[in-house]
């Protein structure tokens, strides 16, 4: 193996133990001692590819958004999947995404501080994505204003399940049917002009 594909190889290595450690505690988990100790490299190998403790969180943030991404992308390509439902499909990627890893989609919403700007231009492309789905749905004069609605109706769902307000006799409801009341009420709007 060459050294480049050593070193991608190490660097991969080191960015799926952080996000297993990630999983299992949240930032406060992740050490870059502990990250290199999973890796089964030396103490000073994880500063050869992270600055920092930050710098490696960055890095996970940012390949959660371009996860969202790459599946926004098959969702808007695949010719089986009706315009609508790739929509909602496009939003229960968030909520899910919650649910399955809280402490990422957390980070990816917060950047931490060593470099939030990768994590924009992360996001900013998965929301180009999710415009492209949104366009396809309602007049695409509307579509970056529907589609900042909702995207942040899906994300305020998917907090408020997590913190359980959701389930409380006051709501008594999910995400899930939080995010079908807003692809209902933007169908709505968007039909009324």
């Amino acid at each position: 193996m060459r050294r480049a594909e050593s070193a991608a190889a190490t660097r991969r290595t080191l960015l799926d133990d952080a996000a297993k450690l990630l999983d299992s505690g949240g930032p406060a988990a992740v050490t870059l001692r502990e990250v290199g100790a999973r890796a089964g490299v030396s103490r000073g190998a994880p500063y050869r590819h992270f600055a920092d403790k930050e710098s490696l969180l960055t890095a996970i943030a940012a390949e959660g958004w371009e996860r969202i991404r790459e599946r926004m992308g098959a969702l808007r390509e695949d010719p089986g999947l009706a315009p609508a439902d790739a929509l909602r499909a496009a939003l229960l990627l968030l909520v899910e995404a919650n649910r399955r890893q809280p402490y990422l989609y957390q980070l990816m919403f917060t950047p931490p501080a060593g470099d939030p700007a990768a994590v924009v231009r992360a996001a900013q492309r998965s929301c180009d994505e999710f415009v492209a789905i949104v366009a396809a749905v309602v007049d695409e004069g509307n579509a970056q204003r529907y589609a900042a609605i909702l995207l942040t109706g899906a994300h305020g769902a998917a907090g408020l399940e997590t913190s359980g307000l959701l389930r409380t006799d006051k709501w008594d409801t999910s995400a899930d049917e939080l995010v079908d009341a807003l692809l209902a009420t933007v169908a709505q709007a968007d039909r009324q002009g």
